[in-house]
C-alpha cells in the first residue's frame, strides 16, 4: 500500500498543513482537504508515514457525516474531487484522501466526549476526583465507564503545542453560553448514538474529540474529521477490562509504544520500527472494517 506523507498539488493554493491535514483554496466557498498519512502522537508530527492512513481517516469521517447529518449539517459537499484537482497522476496519488468541503469559521474549542476514564481525564481525575470541573462518584478505576458520557471540552493549541482541558464556562466565555451549549448538547447526543452503533460492531468508543464552525448565517456545522481512529479512542469490546488500560484500534498503539521508549516528547520525534508502522497501519483499516463493514485489505 502507497503512502503519502505530504501533498503538493499543482493549480490549487495551499492554505496550510496541519498535524495530518494538507488544505487548499478551492474558491471563496470550498476548500479541498487532502488527509495525509502522516501520525501525530503527543503533538508532534512523526517522521514516517502510516500507509493507508489518510484514505482510512477520510472514508470514516464521510461515513459518520453521512450517518450524522440529521441531527447536524456538515462540511460535506458533492463535489467530486476530480473537478477540482484536474492532474490524473495527482489524482491517483490522493486516492480517497481528498474531499472538497465548505469553507465554515471553526470554533475555537474541541468538543471532547468522553464515555470511559482514561487518558488525560484519568490524569484529572486521580488528582482532584472530577474531570473539567465536572464531579465524579468515588472509587473509579483507569478504563471504567462513566456513569453517563461527559462533555470535557479543551483548547485548540497551535501546532507543536499541547491543548488544555477546560470547562464549560471557559467555553461558554469564548463563544457565548447558547453557542456552547448547542456544541456541547450535540456533541453528546452525537456521541452517545455512534457509541450504541460501534458498541454492535464489537468497538467500544471510550472517548472522542469534535470540532465545529459556523457559517455566513452563523449556523453550527460538524466539520474537520468525525469519530475517526485519529480523534477517537476505540478498543475491542471482547477485551474490554476496567483497571487495565485495553488495546486499541487507534494510535494509542504508537502512543504506548513511544512511551515504553522513554522519548522525551519533545522534537524531534524518533523513527518507528517497521512493525509497529505495519501493526498500526493493520489497526485503522480493522477499525473501519468493523465501522462501515467495507475498506481495504
Amino acid at each position: 500500500m502507497t503512502a503519502l506523507y505530504q501533498s503538493d498539488l499543482s493549480g490549487l493554493e495551499l492554505l496550510g498543513r496541519g498535524k495530518v491535514r494538507d488544505i487548499y483554496a478551492v474558491d471563496d466557498e470550498h476548500l479541498l482537504i487532502v488527509t495525509s498519512d502522516r501520525l501525530s502522537a503527543f503533538d508532534v508530527i512523526l517522521p514516517q508515514p502510516i500507509p493507508g492512513k489518510g484514505e482510512v481517516l477520510t472514508r470514516v469521517s464521510t461515513f459518520w457525516f453521512r450517518r450524522t447529518e440529521a441531527l447536524i449539517p456538515n462540511q460535506l459537499t458533492d463535489i467530486p474531487v476530480e473537478a477540482v484537482v484536474r492532474d490524473p497522476a495527482e489524482r491517483e496519488l490522493l486516492g480517497d484522501r481528498a474531499i472538497v468541503v465548505r469553507r465554515l469559521k471553526p470554533l475555537p474549542v474541541e468538543a471532547i466526549v468522553r464515555g470511559y476514564l482514561i487518558g488525560s481525564g484519568w490524569k484529572d481525575y486521580q488528582k482532584s476526583g472530577a474531570v473539567c470541573g465536572i464531579p465524579l462518584p468515588e472509587g473509579l478505576q483507569l478504563a471504567d465507564r462513566l456513569p453517563e458520557p461527559i462533555f470535557t471540552p479543551s483548547t485548540k493549541a497551535e501546532q507543536g503545542e499541547h491543548d488544555v482541558n477546560v470547562d464549560f464556562d471557559h467555553v461558554a466565555g469564548l463563544v457565548g453560553r447558547e453557542l456552547a451549549e448547542q456544541v456541547r448538547d450535540i456533541s453528546l447526543q452525537i456521541y452517545t448514538e455512534a457509541a450504541e452503533y460501534a458498541l454492535g460492531r464489537g468497538i467500544i468508543i471510550a472517548d472522542t474529540k469534535f470540532e465545529f464552525g459556523l457559517d455566513g448565517e452563523g449556523r453550527l456545522h460538524l466539520i474537520d474529521e468525525v469519530l475517526t481512529p485519529d480523534s477517537s479512542r476505540f478498543w475491542p469490546a471482547d477485551q474490554y477490562r476496567p483497571g487495565i488500560s485495553p488495546p486499541s484500534f487507534d494510535k494509542q498503539f504508537v502512543r504506548d509504544y513511544l512511551e515504553s521508549i522513554g522519548w522525551n516528547k519533545r522534537p524531534p520525534a524518533p523513527e518507528l520500527p517497521q512493525e509497529i508502522i505495519d501493526k498500526t497501519a493493520e489497526k485503522y483499516r480493522e477499525a473501519e472494517r468493523r465501522l462501515t463493514g467495507t475498506g481495504a485489505t
